[in-house]
């Protein structure tokens, strides 16, 4: 396909308005899911989150009558390992220990962790902008942990941080598995999510932990996560996959964690102190950057799709 400028297409309106939607499902998402915590120990929310979501979408296929039956289920495993098991399990516990708003920001730092394990795992080489992206995160994480005094949300950020970094490397698992079809796509994200969610479930289970409070609250909190916030938003990130390039998705990663600290901020009343607050207004440029540096780097190679 080919691109003779950064001008958006009539048909591809419907897309852009899917991206918005779906920075809004994910970025409020925080606030749901420290809403959930509230009232469920976190394997065990996180447990019922993964596996009834990836449920949802096998049953999507299921209906669809698509084939149920995952490929290369050996690549599927490790990227179940990395997305839902070590991802989704440290960005709950993050929540636990700390303010929703935070937790978004940290964990997006994803694009990050992508272009630094690019390197020696997929032979790419950092270029121009995404080393000043890099340094500005740095600084805006810096700025988050703040070394020169005692930070009670310490171990909160950490944990945060590595959930980004988990993430991470489940995008270099991903770009290693052949995907021929939106539908390999759907399955694929399914069976991560039940594979991967089972040792999440083995250590709910073996973990002491207080009974699930099923009250209103809490299962608003789980029908956000496993139907808008998974099963739909995966959907979403599909149909604009299709359309739109990956450059100018990837704008959706920019726009969830700001999402999260204002929905924090109104809902929950988590006002970031100064030096967080600059943090992670460094971090939220930072991922601007490397959206531009992608953006510009697809426009002036115009015979790329």
């Amino acid at each position: 396909m080919n691109n003779t400028g950064p001008m958006v297409k009539r048909e591809n309106i419907p897309a852009l308005i899917a991206l918005m939607a779906l920075a809004f499902l994910w970025g409020y998402n925080w606030v749901a899911m420290k809403v959930g915590l509230r009232y469920a120990a976190p394997f065990d929310f996180v447990a019922l989150r993964t596996i009834l979501g990836g449920l949802c979408l096998l049953l999507v296929l299921l209906l669809l009558r698509r084939p149920l039956r995952p490929r290369n289920l050996r690549a599927v495993l490790w990227l179940g390992f990395f997305q839902t098991t070590l991802f989704t399990t440290l960005a709950f516990w993050s929540l636990v220990h700390g303010g929703a708003g935070k937790a978004a920001v940290l964990c997006y730092t994803m694009p990050f962790w992508v272009i630094l394990l690019a390197v020696p795992f997929l032979g790419e080489r950092m270029r121009g902008l995404q080393w000043l992206a890099v340094l500005v995160a740095l600084a805006g994480m810096l700025c988050i942990f703040e070394p020169w005094h005692r930070n009670p949300d310490l171990v909160s950020s950490s944990i945060a941080v590595l959930a980004g970094a988990a993430w991470g490397a489940s995008v270099i698992v991903a770009k290693k598995i052949p995907v021929n079809s939106m539908w390999e796509l759907v399955s694929l994200s399914g069976w991560q999510m039940l594979l991967g969610g089972i040792p999440i479930v083995l250590i709910a289970w073996w973990l002491p932990s207080h009974p699930i409070q099923w009250s209103g609250a809490f299962i608003w909190s789980l029908f956000y996560n496993v139907i808008p916030a998974n099963a739909l938003a995966w959907l979403l990130w599909l149909y604009v996959l299709q359309r739109l390039s990956a450059s100018i998705s990837g704008l959706c990663s920019l726009a969830v964690p700001v999402v999260g600290v204002l929905a924090a901020w109104l809902q929950l009343g988590e006002r970031p102190g100064y030096s967080e607050a600059v943090g992670m207004a460094l971090i939220i440029i930072a991922l601007a950057m490397l959206s531009a540096a992608a953006f510009f780097r697809r426009t002036a190679t115009p015979g790329r799709a």
